[in-house]
């Protein structure tokens, strides 16, 4: 097989050559090999390399429906035993700290029969949504190298788009599968709380705001690896009934009519790039042409203090993370990213009665978007409030950096909630990205579909946010639009191709 065949072929498509004999696992890693060494260089999309465990996994008799498929896996929670895990972070990397045991979610992604041979890259502990690591590099996006593929799973959305392989591990805890999707020109489906594992070691991380899954190009690859790696895991606190039929099965019979709210103006109350509001443009018109009614309509939520509830949890997270590294590894504070001390000093910081506040009022939103889904079957959204930035962009400006450094070495993070650099810090983040974190604090699935190109050739995708336990039906509505306006053979034009 030569590669400009491979790269014709999802990952569905090659496991059916493979079955076939027409092609073997060895082969498609090779070819898999071969086109990372000739984008990696531009891209940085990968930063470990597994090779004697891939070299071994090619030889194996494998089952699965993507049996003998190269495949990459995130390097952030999605722990290979024995493998070096870095999460962006300097000193892991320098520790070389490997878990002992696999993540579920590897389990369950190796189940599927596909040949891990490499992770890749991620912000720092996953905590930003562009993919520009101190500790690592920075990670391109394939459409345009001036510009970012979004994070916090940004290498793997810029390998599938450059088409090292046809999908990749991804996870979500803020918008961290939907963003790198937009900005890359692929499908991305975040599920809902529960639908996957976590553990054994970060079971309900966030309280379940974090979910793992695939970024891919095709839409059935999506839903077969979510009938991969759906299920119950053991000290999950709930069970989530399945489905009446497996995933990729129901993409099979297209959606009723649906009625579907759009929300096009930034719950940040920060205008909106116009390419964003021709993103919506766009797939409204394609909706209405497929027989669904779209309206302009939204949750009544309050979405500055969702940012302001989303940021406190993740704060919290960070300063949890950045604990763990040091008792792990010894690391001193210059071995995290500025960004990331400040988060972590500030999450320090909230008393125990103030972060549960801040917990309480999801349920304030989960009860307002329940409301909205009694009158619609989805809420349409941009997935970015703008197209992929440029990179470096979203770097903090050197005047906080010199302002943050003095209040690092305060004894309490009050100062720096006072300050009020944190907030500008947070909204010049979520600036960006204030439409992705709405599914994650109220569980529910949303996701990414890859309908709009700005004139300057930047893909820009658009958010459909669901109900609980609705991912068939975004799976269904997804095949639909793919079928109408096909984006598969839409590739950059990257080392040769």
């Amino acid at each position: 097989m030569k590669y400009s065949e491979y790269v014709q072929h999802d990952a569905l498509g090659l496991a059916r050559l493979v079955a076939e004999r027409q092609v073997d696992a060895a082969d498609l890693l090779q070819l898999a090999r071969e086109r990372l060494a000739n984008v990696n260089p531009q891209l940085n999309a990968v930063v470990h390399r597994m090779d004697t465990i891939a070299d071994a996994r090619a030889k194996e008799s494998v089952d699965g429906a993507f049996a003998g498929v190269p495949f990459l896996i995130k390097d952030l929670f999605q722990d290979y035993a024995g493998v070096p895990s870095g999460y962006g972070n300097a000193a892991l990397k320098r520790a070389g700290f490997a878990p002992q045991e696999h993540a579920e979610i590897t389990r369950r992604f190796m189940a599927s029969g596909v040949n891990i041979f490499a992770k890749t890259n991620t912000p720092e502990f996953g905590a930003k949504g562009v993919t520009e690591p101190e500790a690592f590099g920075i990670t391109r996006n394939p459409w345009n190298t001036g510009h970012t593929p979004g994070g916090s799973s940004g290498g793997s959305a810029a390998a599938v788009a450059a088409g090292i392989v046809p999908m990749a591990g991804a996870n979500d805890g803020g918008g961290s599968i939907r963003i790198p999707a937009a900005c890359c020109g692929l499908f991305g489906l975040k599920p809902g709380r529960a639908r996957v594992p976590g553990g054994p070691a970060r079971s309900d991380l966030m309280h379940g705001a974090a979910v793992d899954h695939v970024i891919t190009r095709s839409v059935r690859d999506s839903a077969a690896m979510l009938d991969a790696i759906a299920g119950y895991e053991k000290g999950a606190i709930v069970r989530l009934a399945e489905p009446e039929a497996g995933y990729l099965a129901a993409i099979e019979t297209a959606p009723k009519a649906l009625r579907i709210g759009v929300l096009d103006t930034s719950p940040l109350d920060i205008p909106l790039h116009e390419q964003a509001h021709a993103a919506i443009d766009t797939t409204t018109k394609l909706l209405e042409s497929l027989g669904h009614t779209v309206e302009r309509a939204a949750p009544a939520i309050d979405g500055l203090q969702l940012g302001r509830d989303f940021l406190s949890m993740w704060f919290v997270q960070m300063a949890i993370q950045v604990d763990d590294v040091r008792a792990r590894t010894g690391a001193k504070a210059d071995e995290f990213e500025l960004d990331t001390r400040a988060m972590a000093h500030v999450g320090r910081a909230f008393s125990a009665t103030e972060y549960m506040q801040a917990f309480e009022r999801w349920r304030g939103y989960r009860y307002a978007l329940a409301e909205f889904h009694a009158e619609y079957d989805l809420l349409l959204t941009p997935t970015l409030a703008n197209p992929p930035s440029r990179i470096g962009e979203s770097a903090t400006p050197k005047w906080q950096q010199m302002a943050l450094r003095p209040l690092l070495r305060l004894p309490t993070g009050r100062a720096l909630i006072r300050s009020g650099i944190v907030e500008q810090i947070a909204r010049e983040n979520l600036k960006h990205v204030p439409f992705t974190q709405l599914a994650n604090l109220t569980g529910v699935p949303a996701m990414s579909v890859p309908l709009h190109m700005t004139p300057d050739g930047l893909p820009l995708g658009s958010q459909f946010v669901g109900a609980p336990s609705s991912e068939s039906l975004l799976l269904r509505l997804a095949a639909q639009l793919e079928e109408a306006a096909p984006w598969f053979d839409r590739l950059p034009v990257i080392g040769g191709h």
